[in-house]
Order: C-alpha cells, then sequence, then structure tokens
C-alpha cells in the first residue's frame, strides 16, 4: 500500500471560511445559518443578535467577531453601520452587508469603513436577480427614452419596512446606468393627484405590500405600441443566503474595498 503524500494532502486542504451570522434569530439570519451549516467550504462559528437577545446558542458580537472571517448581516441599515463602523476599528473581520433603507450618510459611512475592510453591500443577493440588473442595464443602454418609458415594479410582505426596496432601487440604477444618467435626477417615486403628462426618461417606481410576498421585481420598457417586461420572483429566502455564500467565498483574502455584486458577478469588470 502506498504511503499518503501528506505534503501534496496539506496544500490541497483549505481551511473552511469561518462565519458569523448578525440578526441571527430573524427569518434572514435563521436562513443564512442554515445554509452555512450545509455548506462543506464554511464554518458557522458564531450567532448573535441584539445586545438584550441571550440563549438559544447565541453569543455577544465581540466574541462573534473575534471569531470570524465573515460576518454576514441581514438586520437594519443602522446596526449595519454600527457593525461596519466596529469592523473598520478592528480591522476586520469581513462584512457581508443585506440591510436595506440606506439614506446617502449611511451609504457614506459604509464606503468609509470600507477603507478599512472588505464589504459587499447589495439590497439583494439573489443570483438571478444580480442577472437581470444586467439585462436591464443592457436593455435601457437599447430603449431610448424618446420612445420606451421605464417602470419597476416590486412587492413584499407586509412586514418590510422600506419602500422602494433595496433591489427596486438597484434595478433603477442599472436602468440609469444604461442610459447615461444620475437615477436621483429621473427618478419618480410615488404619484398622487394631478401629477401631469409623464416626462420623456423618467425612471418610475410602484410598490405593493402584503401577505408573505418573498419578493418579486420587474422593469417594463413601455412604448405606444409595444412593452417589454424583465422580471424576477423570489419564492424562498434560502436563494439569498445562497448567493451571500458565492459573495463570502468571493470576498475572502480581497483587499479592503466597497463592493457590490456587481463585482462578484464579474459584471464591473466589464464596464
Amino acid at each position: 500500500m502506498p504511503l499518503p503524500n501528506t505534503q501534496h494532502d496539506a496544500q490541497n486542504t483549505v481551511a473552511p471560511i469561518k462565519i458569523a451570522v448578525a440578526g441571527a434569530l430573524g427569518r434572514m439570519g435563521q436562513a443564512m445559518a442554515a445554509a452555512v451549516e450545509a455548506d462543506a467550504g464554511m464554518m458557522l462559528v458564531a450567532r448573535f443578535d441584539r445586545p438584550d437577545l441571550i440563549g438559544e446558542g447565541l453569543t455577544d458580537q465581540d466574541t462573534a467577531l473575534a471569531l470570524a472571517d465573515v460576518v454576514i448581516d441581514f438586520t437594519t441599515a443602522a446596526a449595519s453601520v454600527d457593525l461596519a463602523n466596529t469592523c473598520a476599528t478592528r480591522g476586520g473581520p469581513i462584512l457581508l452587508v443585506g440591510a436595506t433603507g440606506f439614506d446617502e450618510a449611511q451609504v457614506a459611512a459604509i464606503v468609509k469603513a470600507a477603507e478599512k475592510v472588505p464589504i459587499v453591500r447589495a439590497g439583494n443577493f439573489s443570483l438571478g436577480l444580480n442577472m437581470l440588473l444586467g439585462f436591464v442595464e443592457q436593455a435601457a443602454r437599447q430603449l431610448g427614452p424618446e420612445t420606451f418609458d421605464i417602470e419597476v415594479f416590486e412587492a413584499h410582505h407586509r412586514r418590510k419596512v422600506d419602500a422602494p426596496s433595496g433591489a427596486a432601487l438597484m434595478l433603477g440604477e442599472a436602468a440609469a446606468r444604461g442610459r447615461g444618467v444620475t437615477l436621483s435626477d429621473v427618478a419618480k417615486r410615488g404619484r398622487d393627484g394631478i401629477t401631469g403628462a409623464r416626462p420623456s426618461g423618467e425612471i418610475g417606481f410602484s410598490v405593493m405590500r402584503g401577505g408573505g410576498i418573498v419578493g418579486d421585481h420587474s422593469v417594463s420598457f413601455i412604448a405606444e405600441n409595444e412593452s417589454l417586461t424583465l422580471s424576477h420572483s423570489a419564492q424562498d429566502r434560502g436563494l439569498f443566503a445562497q448567493g451571500a455564500i458565492v459573495a463570502a467565498r468571493w470576498v475572502a483574502g480581497r483587499p479592503p474595498g466597497h463592493y457590490t455584486m456587481r463585482d462578484v458577478l464579474g459584471f464591473a469588470a466589464q464596464d
């Protein structure tokens, strides 16, 4: 019987990425923990939630950050900013942020923290939704504002607190990028009353909230005599967790920087 090649084995043994999950008692936190535990390349080393929530296998935030290579956070914008600042001050771990509802100051704070640690921030970690972004950008580039209006529609469960959703805003940004404009200059985030005729080039947003809808998004390009709708529907929160795992694997070992799923999927490199 041949002796094992221990040098070869050591070179081909890759240590699992150590993951801590923030907001561990929430629906996404639970889905995220389950996905990490099911992945042979990941190791769930800690789960934590708000400081006043203890038990159920939770640890405190400081302990979790000390144990992890990557912390995955699907909590709230304010909590994510605090966590990003803490990771930057400590010099780690790497942070994945899936929270939505950020204002400009909070985004700026995340970007500043990313000068010290790698941060992947996405309004939606679904691989399918992020592929849709590329299709929307390409369509917007070809279907000009002189002929086609753009309307972004999104639907979520009744418990979602921000609108439009982070993913809807990502889709709006993709459409604006395709047309070479800034979304804030052309976005219409609500209509009521006598609004007047729709101006050329406007990117509109429509929102539905109700029941237990996980997440539906569509972008319609509407002309006088035809329309094109590109859409994505999420049936299970596990798909967001799977996308976050892809992002965690991609960002491990990267230098500090503010990354998005465009970077993870290689779209940014094509710009």
